[in-house]
């Protein structure tokens, strides 16, 4: 059974002061659980890592992604399996539990699991506090080319991104996250009630297609830029990242940190740019 990202509920639609009762398409969203297991084949061990509210779809991808983007795993040669967790009673609930079994080479620091994850903006850390702690996961990023982003080209990226968004289409409340090349062209595109998870599902799929994938391309936001994206965007090496809402503080200070470039209010044929490494050269 495949869970559905759209569900239809009953509104009573207030206009001109008349009301009206009708249907309405909602985004899904539905707790899921990631968990791994690891060890030697002789004492497995599993570890809850986090439950976070998803739409459902893309579901290994999420939990590939999030283990990337924090630093759990280094690449998806440390995976062995991935499956739906089959010890509860109704598919349903077992299609909200995703266990990830990493290969029994695979070290895990157990103190690093117990760490807040950034899954929200109220989770109490914040500051350069929180930029340290991912400094101890990743170094700035090393630009191996220079790069020519023009004017045309970018402020086409939100037109592209938003003509691909189904789920957004059918709901008008849901996140996107668009992975580009240097071109302009589109390679991925996934959706989420939560931007951090559709960043998530994005970066694990990419996991599938190239190493190279990341590294070069252009990282696409359909809201605004916050910590949490520039910190999962520097542990995948994303050199450029472009949002069509406003990038927080401390996402510019990250973004300088990690020598991303960051594009802001990338909209109606204007755009802000908050950081642009050297390497990156943005003509008419």
């Amino acid at each position: 059974m495949i869970k559905p990202t759209v569900a239809t509920v009953s509104t009573l639609k207030i206009n001109n002061n008349e009301a009206i009762e009708t249907s309405d398409l909602l985004a899904v969203e539905e707790p899921m659980e990631i968990r791994i297991g690891y060890g030697e084949l002789s004492n497995r061990m599993q570890k809850s890592i986090a439950v976070t509210m998803r739409t459902p779809g893309h579901d290994f991808e999420l939990a590939l992604g999030f283990l990337l983007s924090e630093g759990i795993i280094n690449n998806y040669d440390s995976v062995h399996s991935i499956k739906y967790c089959n010890e509860l009673q109704t598919l349903s609930d077992q299609q909200n539990i995703v266990r990830v079994e990493l290969h029994t080479w695979v070290k895990i620091d157990v103190s690093k699991l117990q760490r807040n994850f950034y899954s929200t903006s109220s989770c109490g850390i914040c500051g350069k506090e929180s930029i340290e702690q991912v400094m101890l996961q990743c170094a700035p990023i090393k630009h191996s080319k220079n790069i020519k982003l023009s004017y045309s080209m970018l402020t086409l990226l939100p037109h592209t991104l938003r003509n691909q968004q189904t789920v957004f289409t059918y709901t008008g409340g849901i996140h996107a996250c668009g992975l580009f090349t240097e071109s302009g062209e589109l390679i991925l595109l996934r959706e989420d009630v939560g931007r951090h998870n559709a960043l998530d599902k994005l970066i694990g799929a990419a996991l599938g297609l190239s190493v190279n994938a990341l590294p070069n391309g252009i990282l696409v936001l359909s809201g605004r830029a916050s910590f949490e994206l520039l910190q999962k965007a520097a542990m995948c090496s994303i050199p450029i990242v472009c949002a069509v809402g406003a990038p927080s503080s401390l996402a510019v200070e990250t973004a300088k940190m990690f020598d991303i470039t960051l594009i802001g209010f990338l909209r109606e044929q204007r755009f802000n740019v908050y950081h642009a490494s050297a390497h990156v050269q943005i003509s008419n």
